[in-house]
């Protein structure tokens, strides 16, 4: 696929971006990142995983020295509460291993669909692609997709894409989201995309 093919040769290095040792720790550090950047995240856990690095640790940490640590995510008071209900089901449902399939993720707090399709994906190898806000909005602005919802898009990307670049193009597109395609003021100028943009080429013939 020629968008897939360009990315690629923009962005040869577009991987996951946070730092983890272990499913568990790629979930936790997924929760932070709500409304979060990736870099806060990997400082903060950094000194988390140094405190508790396994789902009985983060049961046995009284919430109050986790909103502490985790404080600079934003959000910190119902991540804290998330994190030990999402701890304290994978210990008592699920023996203390992180669960891999779509419906038993989503059955943990602080877990949607979008977290439950990362995992599956990057922990777990699993054909999903997450919807975050730079996919959504990349997505619309290349037009691959003119869905309402996140998973509207997640729908429409999953038709556009083969199943082995779900992954890939996960990353690509969060890449590009950050890099380039910023929700103001994207590069158009020097996007390597712009060819294949539906926004661009209504915007250029608007001129």
């Amino acid at each position: 696929m020629e968008l897939l093919s360009i990315l690629n040769e923009t962005y040869p290095d577009a991987t996951c971006e946070l730092e983890y040792g272990n499913e568990f720790e790629l979930l936790i550090s997924v929760i932070l990142s709500a409304q979060c950047t990736d870099k806060r995240v990997n400082v903060v856990t950094r000194e988390l995983f140094k405190v508790a690095d396994t789902p009985q640790a983060f049961c046995d940490l009284p919430v109050q020295e986790l909103e502490t640590l985790i404080k600079s995510c934003g959000l910190y008071k119902n991540k804290a509460t998330n994190i030990k209900s999402c701890c304290h089901d994978i210990v008592e449902r699920f023996d203390g291993r992180v669960p891999r399939t779509r419906e038993e993720l989503m059955s943990l707090a602080g877990v949607g669909r979008k977290t439950a399709n990362v995992m599956l994906s990057v922990a777990f190898g699993e054909p999903a692609i997450a919807v975050d806000t730079h996919v959504f909005r990349v997505a619309h602005r290349l037009g691959l997709s003119d869905g309402k919802t996140p998973d509207d898009v997640e729908r429409d990307l999953c038709k556009v894409f083969e199943p082995s670049d779900y992954r890939n193009a996960h990353f690509l597109l969060i890449r590009h989201g950050r890099d380039c395609c910023h929700a103001r003021g994207p590069e158009c100028e020097v996007c390597a995309v712009a060819s294949l943009c539906k926004e661009d080429c209504e915007r250029r013939a608007r001129q």
